[in-house]
């Protein structure tokens, strides 16, 4: 649990650290007075017209708006310290902050009557100078960051009580992490040498009395524990004795945390526990979700009810039989449900099990179906699952329990198969899109479609939704055809 943009170098420089605090602080005023200069741009740029906007009147703009931008800045994370090393994140959350600012000023503006008339040039203009300065000013704050923190002035000196395995392991982990801000000192431990070994990757400088004598010397910043948790006397012992030193203490995880480093921590209640794996919709994202599905869904219901009944018509005039194909299909949690489409076979060729993929020049496909496969159209009844509940607009394609690849089940070929259950199944998904859609002849097609599922669970979105969905249209219309 370290802090964000700690480096690591081994050997301890003197002692000239600058507090990492200072970097949000100085981005906070440099963000200030970049805002009041493009106020007096603006005043600048509209001096000729008849806008009624004076200096004081640009001042106060500058100095209200300024202070809005900071806390809407502040709000949306755009000073969390790990953001001021890089120029990339860094101007993605400046320009979100940016933009709720100046959508905020603008609607009070014009809602209250506070701004004067300002040529809608003026105001694109000074929307566009604002971010740039804001993002100039970042720009050059993040390269003096860089420059300070590769000169270890953000450096805490911190030693390591501990040189067994666990010890050598967090050395190791922070020796080679460039994201640590820390110098380490050393090892310190109180065992016999002989049972720490020879292979240390830092010098062991002494137990317990030499740790104290050299926080005494203000040599040691933070000290690091590697100690296993199960030796609990001892590790009550240790921090009794260095809690009377003005030093941070910290614990080290044990070998097993070093696996799942990246993993976020949280506390339950006033206990910290490591989040291995999370819901991949949870919170707000279920609601969010629900209504994009719901909406969205019924909207294109709305939008295609007479494509249904021509659909409908074409089919019964050219075979005998229902207008849909209900089949089972694996869904949500590893749950089975009914799935609808427009019946694309004849009637007596239709498996609702035991079922054998369609292929190239399918004999059992009609005339009609070939079309509605062609084009994607005998999934259109799907909008009736999504409004149902049992599929989303956007997710991994539902598979038949019975679908194989080069004759084994999907299951079969890769253990990590029925992860893409973790969402509801969709009728349209980022493999599909990335041309990993109709037959899965091979297992390299499954192995490929299910590794994009996966991706798309990882990183979902409604913006990453809405992207899909538009691709789809051009997939549907230019790109790989199913069959």
């Amino acid at each position: 649990m370290n802090n964000p943009g700690e480096q690591a170098g081994s050997v301890a420089r003197p002692h000239r650290e600058v507090p990492l605090g200072i970097l949000p602080l100085t981005t906070q005023i440099c963000d200030f007075i970049a805002f009041n200069v493009s106020a007096i741009f603006l005043k600048t740029w509209v001096d000729g017209a008849e806008t009624g906007l004076s200096f004081a009147g640009a001042g106060r703009l500058g100095l209200a708006g300024g202070t809005i931008f900071v806390i809407v800045a502040q709000l949306t994370g755009a000073y969390e310290v790990e953001l001021l090393f890089s120029v990339r994140k860094n101007w993605s959350r400046l320009f979100s902050a940016w933009l709720g600012t100046a959508l905020l000023l603008l609607s009070l503006g014009f809602m209250l009557r506070l701004m004067p008339a300002i040529p809608r040039s003026g105001i694109l203009l000074w929307f566009a100078s604002g971010l740039a300065l804001l993002a100039l000013s970042r720009a050059v704050l993040v390269l003096i960051a860089r420059h300070l923190k590769r000169r270890g002035c953000f450096n805490r000196r911190c030693a390591i009580y501990g040189a067994g395995e666990q010890g050598r392991d967090l050395a190791h982990y922070i020796i080679n992490h460039d994201k640590l801000t820390l110098s380490l000192i050393g090892f310190y431990d109180d065992r016999d040498h002989e049972r720490l070994g020879e292979c240390l990757p830092l010098p062991l400088r002494g137990d317990m009395e030499d740790l104290v004598s050299a926080i005494r010397a203000g040599e040691v910043d933070q000290v690091i524990l590697a100690l296993p948790w199960a030796g609990e006397v001892r590790l009550r012992q240790i921090v009794a004795a260095l809690s009377v030193t003005p030093v941070q203490i910290r614990l080290a995880p044990e070998k097993a945390g070093f696996a799942y480093a990246r993993m976020p921590v949280m506390l339950l209640g006033g206990l910290p526990v490591m989040t291995l794996h999370e819901k991949p919709m949870h919170g707000s994202r279920v609601m969010e979700k629900w209504a994009e599905d719901r909406l969205l869904s019924l909207l294109l219901l709305i939008l295609s009810s007479p494509l249904f009944l021509l659909i409908a018509l074409a089919i019964k005039i050219e075979s005998p039989g229902p207008v849909f194909f209900v089949q089972r299909r694996e869904g949500f949690n590893c749950h089975d449900f009914r799935i609808l489409k427009f019946r694309s076979m004849h009637a007596d060729k239709c498996e609702a099990d035991h079922i054998v993929q369609a292929k190239r020049d399918d004999q059992r496909v009609t005339r009609v179906g070939a079309f509605l496969r062609k084009t994607s159209l005998d999934e259109l009844p799907q909008l009736l699952n999504v409004l149902s509940g049992d599929m989303s607009l956007v997710g991994p394609r539902p598979h038949a329990p019975s679908t194989r690849a080069a004759g084994r089940l999907f299951s079969d070929v890769l253990t990590s198969y029925v992860a893409r259950h973790k969402v509801k199944p969709g009728l349209t998904g980022w493999a599909q899109i990335c041309g990993w859609r109709g037959e899965t002849d091979t297992e390299d097609k499954l192995i490929r479609r299910i590794e994009h599922d996966l991706y798309y669970i990882e990183n979902w979105s409604i913006w990453f939704d809405l992207y899909i969905i538009l691709r789809t249209v051009f997939v549907l219309f230019g790109g790989q055809r199913a069959y």
